[in-house]
């Protein structure tokens, strides 16, 4: 008789052969087998823009002949992917009034380089994902979206970085946006590589942890508790091939779904400092009017005033925005500065998008100019929510350096 541990050696080994020879019938190379009580699940692990996954991908989906076909996909982004005149019904006065500009931008910034490789390896990002679906309704196979929700994880992941680290990410982004460097299907094919992605996604782990998490680490999990709760025998799943490794790990646990949609809420701090730099303005104002009649109050105001006006104004400038949206400002940002709850962003903003006129034509534009930095400025559109952001930005930096200021006239 053998001992419990020797025979749940055996029971392994078992599935491990079983799965290889799961592996060897489909004859694909990226398709990880994961077996429970009730459920034989084929996880195939895919680049977003590879015409090699695409391929694999249905395949894998023609020769198993799946209950479900589950996707790397939210039902936001599915919409993004299928419809095509989404941006037609986008009012850009509505995303600045309700504050979105940045998320939107950084949004639009994500998907650009994705969007510009596959332009360049002739392969529509998420081509794959797309075609495990048209398959899956070819099969009568239900299609199940089971990544969270964009909008969720962009939240909780900007929630943990702090302002530093969110400088450096929109940084990164803008960069990707101006980075020309080459890469070939060859080199997409070789990340797939188990050795490759887990060096990879090592480093990245070690460079940004705090994206890791939200981004990597907690998708795996949500996504691989949905598959397991799938009422479906057989079941194919197409993701990246960054998220193959975290998921098998996941397999069997037990995961709190409701948790992981949770945003954090603001640090109380952060909500009250918006409160505090006015409060300590007005505050060193009258100070400074009771304590020197005066005299003292007109340099708090002049160091107010400046740095606010010539940082807005600034950065509304290198933003390409319109000379009237410049000067309003210059005059608005030392007032919105000390109104918690209007922004010189969305003052200019409105400003900007009265003046430019955004057409339908635009936003249908909004896909390939986001490829490039000098697309984002020629589409009306996009200049218009850079404009808002850069004049958010500006006018943050000059309350800062405003606030540094009127406090030192009182040391």
């Amino acid at each position: 008789m053998q001992p419990p541990d020797s025979e749940q050696n055996s029971v392994d080994n078992s599935d491990h052969e079983a799965a290889e020879r799961d592996v060897e019938a489909v004859g694909a190379g990226n398709v990880t087998v994961l077996r429970t009580d009730d459920k034989t699940i084929y996880l195939i692990g895919t680049a977003h823009v590879s015409m090699q996954s695409v391929e694999e991908v249905c395949k894998v989906i023609d020769e198993v002949k799946p209950d479900a076909v589950c996707i790397e996909l939210c039902e936001a982004r599915y919409k993004a992917l299928t419809d095509e005149n989404r941006w037609k019904n986008l009012d850009i006065f509505k995303v600045i009034k309700e504050g979105k500009t940045l998320f939107l931008l950084a949004n639009l910034a994500i998907g650009a380089y994705q969007r510009r490789l596959g332009k360049e390896l002739g392969v529509k990002p998420g081509a794959e994902m797309l075609a495990a679906a048209e398959r899956a309704k070819a099969l009568g196979a239900s299609i199940e979206l089971v990544d969270r929700d964009i909008n969720v994880t962009l939240k909780r992941t900007w929630r943990s970085l702090s302002f530093r680290q969110k400088a450096g990410l929109l940084g990164a982004m803008m960069e990707s946006l101006v980075s020309r460097q080459k890469i070939d299907a060859s080199d997409i094919e070789k990340l797939k590589e188990d050795g490759e992605l887990a060096d990879m996604m090592h480093e990245f782990a070690k460079a940004m942890p705090q994206v890791q998490k939200p981004l990597i680490d907690e998708r795996d999990r949500f996504m691989m508790s949905k598959i397991e709760a799938i009422e479906a025998k057989t079941v194919v799943a197409v993701v990246g091939a960054g998220h193959v490794s975290g998921m098998k790990g996941y397999l069997g646990k037990e995961i709190d779904r409701e948790e992981l949609n949770v945003i954090p809420p603001r640090a109380k701090w952060v909500g009250a400092l918006k409160w505090l730099i006015p409060a300590l303005i007005l505050c060193a104002f009258a100070f400074g009017y009771y304590k020197n009649r005066g005299q003292t109050l007109e340099q708090m105001i002049f160091a107010w005033v400046l740095p606010n006006s010539i940082a807005a104004a600034l950065l509304t400038a290198v933003a390409g925005g319109k000379l009237l949206s410049i000067a309003t400002a210059l005059i608005a940002s030392p007032i919105t500065s000390l109104n918690p709850l209007l922004g010189a962003g969305m003052v200019v903003g409105m400003l900007e998008a009265w003046l430019r006129k955004p057409t339908v034509l635009d936003a249908e534009r909004i896909n390939d100019d986001v490829q490039s930095l000098r697309g984002i400025y020629r589409n009306p559109f996009t200049r218009v929510l850079l404009v808002a952001v850069m004049a958010t930005l500006g006018s943050a930096v000059g309350a800062w350096i405003g606030l540094s200021w009127v406090l030192a006239l009182l040391a």
